[in-house]
């Protein structure tokens, strides 16, 4: 089934529902009644979100920004990414949150993580994971030469409470690490170790916390990353939710080529590789974030 399928079978079930909710009889049972109000209002999202998407299109997402090859510029690259996804996420009206930086003095980031709220948030955002490409001059170079950098942006499913049991992790397959926060909560906080980083051995994927105020706290905000991050490489593998979301050991994520340009010079313009959208405004994407076509497009991906 496509997607021009899909809609049309969301559209035909939330008209029955429309129906049905309009009955003088709909509220006999009231039970039913919720379960079949609960099932229009997820319809409407989906249809939203543009269709019937993965099983937490619907929901909040995290978003870590690596630095790449290129030193200073790749990490000063990752600031401007992240200062791009802000300005969007508020023209959204979606709130979000810093989960763990990992920052070098020049105020660029070797990495950082993101939780995104609202909803439709994952659906939204998740084509935008892969290798970003920066050309311009570099201002850490005292030639001014043309210098390239990389980031990779990985966005993945918030995983919470009631949905933690989808991907099971065997406590032995976990290796946890703890340190001293760098993040918010104090002296008094920074004293402990209440960071925490969790890696999972078969597969070596990590996540790190350390936004949170206790050990507890982090770890559970660690672990449910983590999970996130098995997810989307399960997705990306084709691994189905039928066949118990197993996690193997020929599980990897790799880097790949870049899915979109960002050129300074010598002339401006932003360019998806997998669209082939593309504007001028180099301005508007990254200081204003505009990123709307972008993401339209990413869709029909």
């Amino acid at each position: 089934m496509n997607k021009e399928e899909q809609k049309k079978e969301i559209e035909e079930k939330i008209k029955e529902l429309e129906t049905e909710m309009a009955s003088p009889e709909f509220w006999v049972d009231k039970d039913l009644a919720q379960a079949k109000v609960k099932e229009f209002q997820t319809l409407k999202e989906d249809l939203e979100s543009g269709g019937a998407g993965g099983p937490y299109d619907r929901g909040e997402a995290v978003m870590t920004i690596f630095s790449g090859a290129g030193g200073d510029d790749a990490e000063d690259f990752s600031a401007m990414l992240l200062k791009m996804y802000f300005k969007y996420f508020e023209k959204k009206g979606w709130g979000y949150s810093v989960v763990h930086e990992n920052q070098n003095d020049h105020g660029g980031y070797r990495n950082i993580t993101v939780h995104i709220s609202g909803k439709n948030i994952y659906g939204t955002l998740k084509n935008e994971s892969g290798v970003h490409r920066l050309v311009r001059v570099s201002p850490f170079n005292a030639n001014a030469k043309r210098h390239t950098s990389f980031s990779m942006v990985e966005v993945i499913p918030k995983f919470e409470k009631n949905n933690e049991s989808d991907i099971e992790l065997n406590e032995d397959d976990l290796k946890v690490e703890f340190s001293r926060s760098s993040g918010p909560g104090g002296q008094n906080v920074n004293k402990r170790e209440t960071a925490v980083r969790i890696v999972h051995l078969p597969t070596n994927l990590s996540a790190h916390a350390d936004g949170e105020r206790s050990q507890a706290a982090n770890k559970e905000a660690a672990l449910a990353i983590l999970k996130g991050k098995l997810y989307k490489a399960l997705e990306e593998n084709r691994v189905s939710k039928e066949k118990g979301m197993y996690i193997s050991k020929t599980t990897e994520v790799a880097w790949g080529n870049q899915i979109r340009s960002y050129v300074l010079h010598p002339y401006k313009m932003v360019k998806d590789h997998r669209t082939n959208v593309e504007t001028s405004d180099v301005e508007g994407v990254l200081e204003q974030g505009q990123l709307d076509k972008f993401v339209e497009a990413e869709k029909n991906l």
